[in-house]
């Protein structure tokens, strides 16, 4: 029983970590959240946890070259997780790079396909590089407005226009 206890002791203590970095965070002390977590992760280097919410830290602390290191390191070691893509995804839509942004929710979609959020980010970064080429093609205000108010038009299910007579879909 005793040697059974050895072995689960590192695991308790790392969710204990985790479970204290995430109320660090919640409360808002970043700085000392970090340290913290810096500490565990060159504790626990393969903890893909504690770096994930390493990475997280980093994003609210607007330290996004050092996020993007993290997340792009788990998304290398850890394929098959979609949120360090998912961050990937943020970072990149946060500094413009809409293109990257896509790439990274598309792999991040490739292991979680019934993602409703991860999905709904694709679609704002689709519309966002549609505004873009519309953009560099000069298409006037007016017509992308139209084309916005269109396909706007197009995503209401006929059900909710049949039945409710609603003009735009609800969210």
């Amino acid at each position: 029983m005793l040697a059974l206890a050895g072995l689960l002791a590192p695991c308790v203590a790392m969710a204990d970590e985790a479970g204290d970095l995430r109320r660090l965070m919640r409360q808002g002390d970043l700085t000392v959240a970090l340290q913290r977590a810096e500490a565990a992760v060159a504790a626990q280097p393969l903890n893909a946890e504690l770096r994930f919410l390493q990475g997280l830290i980093l994003i609210d602390q607007q330290s996004d070259a050092a996020a993007m290191v993290v997340f792009t390191r788990l998304a290398q070691e850890f394929p098959e997780l979609p949120e360090p893509q998912n961050n990937l995804a943020y970072l990149h839509a946060r500094a413009g790079r809409w293109e990257a942004a896509r790439v990274a929710l598309e792999a991040a979609l490739r292991y979680a396909p019934t993602q409703r959020l991860m999905r709904e980010n694709l679609g704002d970064v689709q519309l966002q590089l549609a505004l873009q080429a519309w953009a560099e093609a000069g298409v006037p205000e007016t017509t992308v407005q139209r084309k916005l108010r269109l396909g706007r038009d197009l995503s209401i299910p006929a059900a909710a226009v049949v039945d409710s007579g609603a003009a735009t879909p609800s969210r």
